[in-house]
């Protein structure tokens, strides 16, 4: 079940408007009562160090929380952060979420290239070892493109056997051509090369703090209704849980 409104009051009380903005916005998209794991990656890449310095990534990770608490129960979010490797793979939770993200960046080294693929085999390997029988939303935070498009592609296509639905958001110019590959990642033909459509695109532009929380909350879950509806009707989504052969390899 959902974490209470209750709890969020007592051990994240900053985060109860966007708790209740999250809920809002769920219901709205039919998605109210669903349960789901919530999956947070965060580009370390040297081009976001903006992002990082005028809080954009910590907003976001509140943001992700808030969603969070409406769709698991254990007040926390698994977090990766990447760049030419994955740099970090921790947790983010309603106790002690203000000021989190400067901590962990603050004990990681070189901010380094774009490698989308690795975060991607981080995520999928901590969803199979956990034994999780629900769903997960996996929101994918980048500013630009990988250097290893070709194996960012595999990746998707072969994780769309899993329960995995990957919500990508960018950070800076949505008129960039760094956001071509994002833009056709989001339209790969389905069942030609991925046995479902597991992922989803949309800019949060140059400053995503000044995106409206119900804004950012109905473009996170836009796609994820439909994406359920098709992963249980292909058998993806089983109430027994993922099979534990299903293994990501590029």
């Amino acid at each position: 079940m959902a974490i209470s409104l209750r709890k969020v009051e007592e051990t994240a009380p900053a985060l109860v408007s966007l708790y209740k903005t999250a809920g809002v916005s769920l219901r709205k998209h039919g998605l109210g009562g669903e349960r789901a794991a919530v999956y947070l990656v965060v580009d370390y890449s040297g081009s976001m160090r903006p992002y990082y310095k005028d809080g954009s990534v910590q907003a976001l990770a509140d943001r992700v929380l808030g969603l969070s608490a409406n769709l698991d129960d254990d007040g926390s979010v698994p977090v990766v952060f990447f760049s030419t490797d994955v740099d970090a793979f921790t947790d983010i939770d309603l106790a002690g979420h203000e000021g989190r993200v400067d901590r962990i960046v603050a004990g990681l080294g070189h901010m380094g290239r774009t490698s989308y693929h690795l975060a991607m085999d981080a995520v999928i390997d901590h969803y199979l070892d956990s034994g999780a029988d629900a769903p997960a939303l996996v929101v994918f935070q980048t500013d630009g493109g990988p250097v290893n498009r070709l194996a960012a592609e595999k990746y998707l296509c072969k994780a769309a056997r899993l329960p995995l639905f990957w919500q990508f958001v960018g950070f800076g110019d949505p008129d960039s051509r760094q956001f071509d590959f994002l833009r056709r990642l989001d339209d790969l033909p389905v069942p030609a090369r991925r046995q479902v459509d597991n992922a989803g695109f949309f800019h949060a532009g140059e400053d995503p703090r000044r995106v409206p929380d119900e804004v950012l909350y109905d473009r996170l879950i836009g796609e994820f209704p439909a994406w359920l509806a098709a992963a249980r009707a292909q058998g993806i989504i089983r109430s027994a849980g993922p099979e534990r052969t299903g293994r990501v390899t590029p």
